[in-house]
């Protein structure tokens, strides 16, 4: 009896089969390669919708501050830790962000504050108003703290004159200039005079949603979704 070897085997074709040709180990290894690292590449669509829901809801969120009145009075406030807010008749620009966020589950006074326990250093490079330590009451309401901690724990996105860079969610941060700085979140309300996404501010006259991305120079371009990235 003939013995036949693994290497010699060769395709046995019937009539009216299809011819299929033996696929090297290099060629599959090739595509399962391929097909790996374009997966890991793609986001996966659940993720997605998480992520366009989280936004959705931060928006929805910071367009409802607009129908409160608000007193612009930048005070240092003793508040309570966690979950803290100055008196709901009063904040600045950044007391906006804060309860936006505080509305959709994400407490900013506990995340900047635990982030700045853990590198003060870090914060002391883009300036905290000369602090010696974190401070709970007050570091969360300081748009420096916030541009280095949305730096450190979020996205930082590019910064254009082009306005179909800014999406809703997005946080801006402006120069005002004389070492003054401001913050607003972008919304899904276009401006019909521009055509650009308005944005959620508190400048002095309470929350309101203008069209104002370009009135200042912007120096910061954030997307935070959280400590649980948008789940």
């Amino acid at each position: 009896m003939a013995t036949i070897f693994p290497d010699a085997v060769k395709d046995v074709t019937l009539p009216g089969m299809p011819i299929r040709r033996p696929q090297s180990v290099a060629t599959a290894a090739l595509a399962a390669l391929i097909a790996t690292t374009t997966a890991i590449g793609r986001t996966p669509p659940d993720q997605t919708t998480r992520t366009q829901d989280f936004l959705n809801r931060l928006v929805a969120a910071a367009i409802e501050r607009t129908h409160h009145t608000v007193r612009y009075d930048p005070a240092y406030v003793g508040i309570p830790y966690p979950g803290g807010d100055v008196p709901a008749d009063t904040g600045v620009c950044t007391d906006e962000i804060v309860r936006a966020y505080r509305a959709v589950g994400v407490d900013l006074q506990k995340e900047v504050h635990e982030d700045m326990k853990g590198d003060f250093a870090a914060y002391q490079q883009v300036g905290t108003w000369h602090a010696r330590r974190p401070d709970a009451n007050i570091d969360h309401r300081r748009v420096p703290n916030l541009m280095a901690f949305f730096s450190r724990r979020g996205e930082v996105l590019r910064i254009s004159n082009r306005g179909e860079d800014y999406a809703p969610g997005d946080l801006v941060a402006w120069d005002l200039g004389g070492g003054v700085t401001h913050i607003g979140i972008v919304v899904d309300q276009k401006s019909s005079a521009s055509g650009r996404y308005m944005l959620v501010h508190n400048i002095g006259q309470g929350p309101r949603m203008e069209d104002v991305l370009f009135d200042w120079k912007i120096i910061g371009h954030y997307r935070y979704l959280g400590p649980g990235g948008g789940q």
